[in-house]
């Protein structure tokens, strides 16, 4: 199949998310920075204490934001004209829990769709005397702009086949159909939650019984708790995609995926398929702690996947983790692996941008460093997108050098000595881990050692080496 990577001058790239329309792929240049190649703000967070995050694709030239709230006690939505303006957006309050009832008690992890030209949101509510008694309400809006207030009316609560626990809705056009995931407790299953499919009539309302699709089951979906919750829908490559989260809410907390083929019937339980593993989990290395209840939404570029999700920047939490307020929102850059599946990778962390580092001409080859020993090698299609990704910055020799670091090991870098590529330690001052990078006319860099000019690092018979030859890299 054609790589994604051919999309932009070699860039790993993505579509349109399904339903929202197509994307178009930015025109394509020699002279992107490397923040324009990464394509997606580098903060981090991007909100401060706003867990559970949904970010919606670009609707009218703006992208909207809403998330649950260390309170549970209102929906808030932000507006604006780039995925990173979030972060300073003035933050609207559209709704807040009654004194009283129905409704009352916690509010979680709402979502804001655009169907049919009217605004939507789904969100999770308890009652106030029994906060825990969860169950999935949705409000309305007519008017263009979802941060105003005075366009949202309750539709009221969203009714399931059984009145149970129910939160984390999340809805999808395909195929001239609308659907509804969400995550429920269901009668004589002892778990938490599972997930569900079902057609929808309307907005508010299901058309058709349930599917389970998912079910917690293995290991590291059981730890504390019994869960799977919080789906997100990405249709991409003649598939789709559920991702979905597992465990407790702390450290454990991680995300799965589900995959059914496009074509199939999506209310059959056997179309869909369960990646064995998790596909984003706690990394001590970069210190984010419990990723998931992740969105998707696409750069500005129209063509770059963004997943969105949040974690802490910690793992020791006192007391109850649903109290600790910590829960930051965060986005990287999601890629593709030549199959068409997706590439998670690892929570980033602090810094950016992030590349990727092929040499030129060699489809869907990557700079790998082994994170056990260090080695370096640029294998074709390698599974493993965290050690693969590099940040260039500012150079450990000083003024008018760059170090590549590591993006699964942060503090260690590309290194050359005796002619040997590796990626180890270094401090300030390290010449063997500082560079200089170059421009070619035709598109691409080539890299030079900073401390002798006559050394350039090239790609040799599947390996990175150091010789007075250059070669010709590209990034991704």
């Amino acid at each position: 199949m054609t790589s994604r990577r051919n999309l932009l001058l070699g860039v790993a790239g993505a579509g349109m998310l399904g339903g929202l329309g197509a994307a178009t792929p930015a025109t394509a240049r020699d002279d992107r920075t490397d923040a324009e190649i990464y394509g997606v703000p580098t903060a981090d967070p991007l909100i401060a204490q706003r867990a559970d995050p949904f970010i919606t694709p670009r609707t009218g030239g703006r992208y909207y934001f809403t998330a649950s709230v260390p309170e549970y006690d209102r929906l808030i939505v932000r507006g604006a004209s780039t995925i990173a303006g979030l972060a300073t957006a003035a933050e609207s309050v559209v709704w807040r829990r009654p004194a009283s009832g129905p409704m009352g008690g916690h509010i979680w992890a709402p979502e804001l769709h655009r169907i049919d030209g009217r605004w939507y949101i789904y969100f999770a509510a308890g009652d106030s005397d029994d906060v825990f008694r969860i169950r999935t309400y949705v409000l309305e809006s007519p008017l263009a702009d979802p941060a105003d207030p005075a366009g949202w009316t309750l539709r009221g609560r969203l009714a399931t086949e059984w009145d149970g626990f129910t939160l984390d809705a999340t809805t999808f056009a395909h195929r001239g159909r609308r659907y509804l995931v969400w995550a429920q407790s269901e009668p004589e299953i002892a778990v938490n939650s599972s997930l569900y499919i079902a057609p929808m009539s309307n907005p508010w309302t299901l058309g058709g019984k349930p599917t389970r699709i998912a079910t917690p089951t293995r290991d590291w979906e059981i730890q504390g708790f019994k869960v799977n919750e919080g789906p997100a829908v990405l249709i991409r490559n003649g598939r789709v995609f559920v991702t979905f989260s597992a465990s407790a809410t702390d450290a454990r907390y991680a995300m799965g995926l589900l995959t059914a083929p496009a074509s199939a019937d999506l209310l059959r339980h056997a179309s869909w398929t369960k990646t064995p593993g998790p596909v984003l989990t706690t990394n001590e290395h970069t210190r984010r702690y419990g990723p998931g209840h992740n969105s998707f939404t696409v750069a500005e570029d129209g063509v770059t996947d963004v997943l969105v999700y949040h974690a802490r920047d910690y793992r020791d939490i006192t007391g109850d983790p649903l109290y600790d307020p910590n829960r930051h929102t965060r986005v990287q850059k999601l890629y593709w692996h030549p199959d068409g599946t997706p590439m998670f990778g690892i929570p980033v962390g602090t810094g950016g941008p992030i590349v990727r580092i092929s040499p030129a001409g060699v489809r869907d080859a990557f700079v790998r460093h082994d994170p056990a020993d260090g080695t370096v090698t640029v294998p074709v299609a390698p599974r493993d997108l965290e050690n693969t990704q590099f940040r260039f910055v500012p150079g450990l020799a000083g003024a008018g050098t760059e170090s590549i670091e590591s993006v699964s090991r942060p503090g260690r870098y590309l290194r050359v000595v005796n002619g040997t590529v590796r990626v180890e330690p270094a401090a300030a001052g390290d010449g063997p881990a500082s560079f200089r990078r170059t421009r070619r006319p035709g598109g691409g860099i080539t890299v030079q050692l900073a401390a002798d000019p006559a050394v350039h690092l090239r790609h040799e018979r599947g390996a990175l080496v150091a010789g007075t030859r250059p070669g010709a890299f590209t990034l991704s």
